[in-house]
């Protein structure tokens, strides 16, 4: 782009061509007369020729003026509809967030209760996705699935620590479970394609012979948890899962400890220009991020 001249300059001209008075451009501008006078002589020395006749008491266009002013008010104009654009946007009163399906389910409501306490006039829409899957939606913010060996993008909601759950039951009465080995008597529940999970929690607990194979299978986790709700056996589960039945009293967590998952979430930036609501929103999940059952 060439050089411009400064916009104080334009807007300087416009109006005191607009009122042919340098004085009540002044007022207008909330300048001096002095400063309007001196943007004018700056715009007419910047092209090299003059903009008014000037009288003792009045002004007149030049012909080169008469030709100027109507494409500097076009683009004025054109430049005041942009900037109320950006400043429409950046005061949307509403939110759009991807969310994985599990964490937004168990997760992310008690969060958003936090953020509408604060905002009550903000919307919020949530997209839950299924695990890494993109969502075709536009959205503010997006929860982000990340290994610990890859690479942070955004802002990191933590580390997730893994969970066995089971419905309290399993801890009263003459079969109650005692000790971390005692999950193979009441059953195990494994999450297809996370059979890693059972296997950190055998590690941790020091449990070589628990049957990682034998027990109730499904591909997701809340119908795990929901499986374990129902008594139908043991769960190991990622933490924030866990965490809305825990604090229901309708899963009991009886030997919690400090297991690893490997896994996290990242906070990224959607595709939507940043707002105060989407700002307002980041501060909230992050104050209040994966969460430590211990």
């Amino acid at each position: 782009m060439k050089y411009l001249p400064p916009l104080n300059y334009i807007r300087s001209f416009e109006a005191s061509a607009r009122h042919l008075s340098f004085t009540k451009a002044a007022e207008e501008l909330r300048m001096t007369q002095a400063a309007v006078s001196g943007h004018v002589r700056a715009l007419e020395q910047f092209i090299g020729r003059p903009l008014f006749y000037r009288a003792p008491r009045s002004l007149t266009l030049t012909e080169v003026a008469s030709a100027y002013l109507p494409a500097l008010q076009r683009a004025l104009a054109q430049i005041d509809v942009a900037t109320g654009q950006v400043q429409t946007v950046r005061h949307r009163k509403e939110v759009t967030i991807a969310c994985p399906a599990s964490l937004a389910t168990n997760w992310l409501p008690s969060r958003l209760k936090v953020f509408k306490a604060e905002n009550p006039d903000v919307e919020v829409t949530v997209h839950a996705t299924i695990w890494a899957e993109a969502t075709e939606q536009i959205v503010d913010l997006r929860i982000i699935p990340r290994h610990v060996n890859q690479p942070l993008v955004g802002d990191s909601l933590g580390e997730e620590k893994l969970a066995m759950v089971c419905c309290p039951d399993f801890l009263s009465g003459p079969d109650a479970m005692k000790v971390p080995a005692d999950v193979q008597h009441k059953g195990l529940i494994h999450i297809l394609g996370r059979q890693e999970l059972w296997e950190a929690f055998a590690r941790h607990h020091g449990i070589p012979n628990l049957p990682l194979v034998q027990g109730l299978k499904t591909d997701s986790s809340n119908v795990a948890l929901e499986m374990a709700i129902a008594g139908l056996g043991c769960a190991v589960t990622l933490a924030s899962l866990a965490e809305v039945h825990l604090r229901r009293g309708s899963l009991a967590e009886p030997f919690p400890g400090d297991i690893a998952s490997g896994w996290g979430y990242d906070l990224r930036p959607g595709e939507l220009s940043p707002t105060r609501a989407s700002e307002r929103l980041k501060q909230v999940l992050l104050r209040h991020h994966l969460p430590d059952l211990n």
